[in-house]
């Protein structure tokens, strides 16, 4: 028979077991292979909107929602509004249709003026790079 502190060492040793044990049964590991063609393209992509001077001029955001939503609006938009430049724009976790592509802030406010009336929650931004 075991006597008290060999079985406190017993039980303790196997509770020890048992607690790594369940550490690696419960261990997981991920694997992503990634197509060296999908890095080449995201790299072509990172030098395209380095060049763009999209992001160095005032725009007016006219809608913000879902992916679907923003198409209808911007496709909506254009049919209108012929003479405005309008795009959809992905900023996680929403898309946002931007209007636009004005130099200077005076001449983005007086378009904003005009499109109040139709889209009252417009405003004007100015992105970043």
């Amino acid at each position: 028979m075991l006597s008290k502190e060999q079985k406190k060492m017993f039980y303790s040793l196997i509770l020890l077991v048992l607690l790594f044990t369940n550490y690696e049964v419960f261990a997981q590991t991920t694997t992503v292979e990634q197509d060296a063609k999908f890095e080449q393209l995201l790299n072509e992509k990172r030098k395209v909107n380095a060049s763009l001077t999209v992001n160095d001029r005032w725009k007016i955001q006219i809608f913000t929602g879902n992916n679907e939503n923003s198409k209808k609006e911007l496709i909506a938009f254009k049919r209108e509004n012929k003479d405005f430049d309008a795009t959809i724009v992905f900023h996680t976790p929403v898309y946002k249709v931007w209007v636009g592509n004005y130099k200077t802030r005076i001449e983005a406010e007086r378009n904003l003026k005009e499109l109040k009336a139709k889209y009252p929650n417009a405003f004007l931004i100015k992105p970043n790079k």
